[in-house]
């Protein structure tokens, strides 16, 4: 699933609305000291209360966001595995029944809990649906409603919450004029945080693909991977952070540690004009796209067995693929980072051409061109003379 369908499926959670119905929920409690199933409750979501499936459906938005490879990640599920997890969504998924339906998730649920115990108590909610996506119209001329016709989706989404202790309050009773301590001991299940989650199947070109699942991390660039292992049977996954890391070693590995600005730029540059020819929803780079990168960006001593070697040096893999969206700082929004002992600098990397590192008099120094006045803390820089 890319940005765009995962987007799409996100923002249908909402109370009324037509094209995403919601059937069951069931919600299991389990207990951090035993980890044993305490509580364990099903029934038609329809059925709770308007305040209760907003806050459901705030949860289920929460699970399926963050970035690809980062928070969230599409994988592929492991074959030759005993009761797989992927057989039990399947059935879950066709199961008319309710009874059978929550005997599945319970099924996913005792995965969890063998050889694992939680530093708290945890809540996992389960939800089976239908999401509706219209087709596009054939044409600007056509009458039909973009809804008339639609691709129907059914999905299994898991939502896992930790609980917290009650605040411990002093309240004050106006009626009785005294001071009184707010005793509270049911725990507050925090919905706002899910600590992870998965949607099964994914959906791809409109069309569902019961061999991903789509799991959602508690926290961006660290994947549970007992839980993706073990729970889900899927396989491991890199990434965003480890992918470009691996990508910078490898550069390294290939052509030594020094590489000046400008070459930097154009290896950035290329990646991403290379990404932007492709069709392809995810552009990968072999080891032949790296060395193929790097001689259009001005390195002169690189060669395919330079590169294979350095791919099999960092990653033990020859075969390993790159994905250029983790690569390109442009992809990811963020900038590069600058470090000297003087000061820490950020820049686009779009921007990054004009920095330089400059040795004069025997000193070093990083230049900045720039095309207007420098601004500091509100103060006008003076132009000064290089000397």
């Amino acid at each position: 699933m890319n940005k765009k369908d995962i987007a799409d499926i996100r923002k249908q959670f909402k109370i009324d609305n037509d094209l995403m119905k919601i059937h069951n929920i069931f919600n299991v409690y389990i207990m951090k000291e035993s980890s044993d199933i305490y509580h364990q409750q099903s029934q038609a979501f329809e059925l709770l209360d308007q305040d209760e499936q907003e806050l459901f459906m705030t949860n289920f938005k929460k699970v399926l966001t963050g970035q690809p490879d980062e928070k969230l990640f599409e994988l592929k599920f492991q074959s030759d595995v005993d009761n797989p997890t992927q057989l039990i969504l399947h059935k879950g998924l066709l199961t008319a029944e309710s009874e059978d339906w929550q005997s599945q998730m319970l099924e996913i649920v005792e995965k969890m809990l063998q050889d694992r115990q939680y530093e708290m108590d945890i809540v996992v909610t389960f939800i089976r649906g239908e999401y509706f996506k219209p087709m596009k119209r054939r044409s600007e001329e056509s009458e039909d409603s973009d809804r008339d016709s639609v691709y129907s989706h059914s999905f299994i989404l898991c939502s896992i919450n930790k609980t917290q202790d009650p605040k411990k309050e002093l309240h004050f009773d106006y009626i009785e004029k005294q001071f009184k301590y707010n005793v509270v001991v049911d725990p507050v299940i925090n919905l706002n945080a899910p600590i992870g989650g998965f949607l099964f199947p994914c959906f791809t070109d409109n069309a569902a693909d019961v061999n991903h699942i789509l799991y959602a991390a508690g926290k961006a660039n660290e994947p549970d991977e007992a839980f993706v292992e073990e729970v889900l049977n899927a396989e491991e996954t890199m990434t965003a952070k480890e992918d470009k890391i691996v990508f910078e070693e490898v550069v390294r590995d290939a052509i030594g540690h020094q590489l000046n600005s400008s070459t930097l730029a154009n290896v950035y540059e290329e990646i991403h004009r290379m990404t932007e020819e492709e069709e392809e929803e995810t552009p990968t780079l072999d080891y032949r796209d790296v060395e193929r990168v790097l001689k259009s960006s001005g390195v002169e001593d690189v060669d395919t067995e330079k590169m294979e070697t350095a791919f099999k040096n960092v990653i033990d893999n020859t075969g390993y693929e790159l994905k250029a969206r983790n690569i390109v700082p442009k992809y990811s929004s963020k900038s590069i980072k600058i470090n000297t002992k003087v000061a820490n600098i950020a820049v686009s990397p779009e921007d990054l051409r004009h920095v330089r590192q400059v040795q004069f008099d025997g000193r070093r120094y990083l230049m900045i061109e720039v095309e207007e006045d420098t601004v500091i803390d509100g103060f006008t820089m003076i132009p000064e003379a290089f000397k």
